[in-house]
């Protein structure tokens, strides 16, 4: 199976990525790790309002193989979650860089994303190149 790796992207080897548009970072999963986690089954997140920082646990999502927890590639404070794949969460599966996200947060610090791989770099960790 070959996997799409948005070029406007950042991603983490948690497999976390990051969209930012001016001071808003939108953050999910990649397809990549939809398919290795299988059916979604339930996603938690953080509530509108919480400070999130760079590393720290934002919430889980669980499939019927395994539970994942997912990491922040940035600091922010969440400014909106998905409320629609927290209750359908299989959803995400169907469009994980468009309507499959999961929070998006006013960042503090874009440098931050430095750190993150581009899609090249992360295409070839993926697929052990």
């Amino acid at each position: 199976m070959s996997f799409e790796y948005p070029q406007d992207l950042r991603y983490l080897d948690s497999h976390e990525y990051v969209r930012l548009d001016g001071e808003i970072a939108t953050i999910g999963i990649s397809e990549f790790a939809v398919d290795q986690l299988g059916d979604i089954v339930f996603l938690e997140l953080p509530e509108i309002g919480d400070a999130i920082s760079l590393g720290d646990t934002f919430g889980t999502i669980e499939s019927v193989k395994a539970v994942e927890e997912l990491n922040a590639p940035i600091t922010g404070t969440v400014v909106e979650r998905n409320e629609i794949l927290i209750e359908f969460p299989e959803q995400v599966a169907d469009d994980p860089y468009g309507e499959g996200w999961f929070i998006k947060m006013r960042i503090n610090d874009p440098s931050e994303l430095d750190e993150a791989m581009i899609a090249d770099e992360y295409r070839a960790l993926v697929e052990g190149e």
